[in-house]
């Protein structure tokens, strides 16, 4: 009995080298940065993008909006008050005579500009509070955060309240107190992942190459929190947004000439029996909208940066 020789089928060298791009099982594929990841993710997340899309109209819409529809909110007109919406005036008029739309514009910079301001100061206090406490460990990370439970008993909007009545309400101070009570969420977050950081081989190779605190701060802690530090931003323009709203509907938001959207609010309620209904839907519209796209984008930044719950 012989052995036949074994025939093999013809190699086709084109389809070889089209598939040899293709990585198959057990080979590696070139290396994706982190953030790409992470961009990516968030471009799938059909959410993400709702969000993201409706806080960028928003910013338009309030800070390029006065630009185009130009509407001097100081001069009333007692003869065209609480107009329905019209081609003259989209949104109708107030008790005053002046349009809805352009002050729901004014209102709505007052707004963001508070909340992004709050939040900046918030997340930056809270990062240095939050990684100096959770690098120093022992009894100083003990006292730090001490004083973070202190601060997290106080009322924070009652204690607005009261610097709103005695000192007055300005973009400014509304964002300082604001940002004064947010920081300190942000700061227990990002004491956390300082406590796991701190641990790892990169800080203690930083650590025996003789870099300081404040160096593994900067160059090590602080940018491998990013994730967290970029999440909480979200969040803390929402809440920032409305505590501002929430004073302002209370009577002690901005004064006239500013503006801003729970003052709005408070007044058209007033109307409200009457079916003008012009003064409160939109602007109440507005608030849910921007607080809901800041919930969304936080969400999915959460999502796209945490690689546990990445999707693979």
């Amino acid at each position: 009995m012989t052995n036949a020789p074994i025939s093999l089928p013809p190699l086709d060298i084109s389809r070889a080298g089209k598939d040899s791009a293709t990585p198959d099982g057990g080979d590696i594929s070139a290396a994706t940065s982190g953030w790409r990841l992470a961009a990516r993710e968030f471009s799938h997340n059909k959410f993400a993008v709702i969000g993201l899309a409706a806080l960028v109209f928003f910013v338009l819409f309030c800070f390029v909006g006065p630009l185009i529809y130009r509407v001097n909110l100081a001069d009333t007109n007692i003869a065209i008050t609480n107009l329905p919406p019209s081609s003259s005036h989209m949104l109708g008029t107030d008790d005053l005579g002046i349009d809805v739309l352009a002050e729901l514009m004014k209102g709505g910079q007052s707004a963001l500009e508070i909340g992004f301001l709050a939040a900046a100061l918030g997340i930056g206090l809270g990062a240095i509070w939050g990684a100096i406490s959770g690098l120093a460990g022992g009894v100083t990370d003990s006292v730090m955060m001490r004083v973070v439970d202190v601060f997290l008993s106080i009322p924070g909007l009652f204690i607005v309240l009261i610097v709103a009545v005695k000192y007055g309400a300005s973009v400014l101070s509304l964002s300082l107190i604001i940002g004064a009570f947010t920081w300190l969420v942000p700061a227990r977050l990002i004491r956390g992942e300082v406590l796991t950081l701190r641990v790892r081989d990169f800080v203690s190779a930083a650590r025996s190459a003789g870099s300081g605190r404040w160096r593994l701060i900067n160059r090590h802690l602080l940018p491998n929190a990013l994730g967290v530090i970029i999440v909480n931003i979200t969040f803390n323009i929402a809440d920032a947004i409305l505590a501002v709203a929430t004073l302002g509907f209370l009577g002690f938001g901005l004064h006239y000439p500013a503006i801003d959207w729970g003052d709005m609010l408070s007044k058209g309620t007033t109307y409200l029996q009457d079916g003008y209904w012009w003064q409160v839907y939109p602007v109440g519209i507005c608030i849910v909208a921007v607080v809901m796209a800041c919930n969304l984008l936080g969400d999915a930044l959460r999502d796209a940066l945490d690689v546990r719950l990445r999707r693979r």
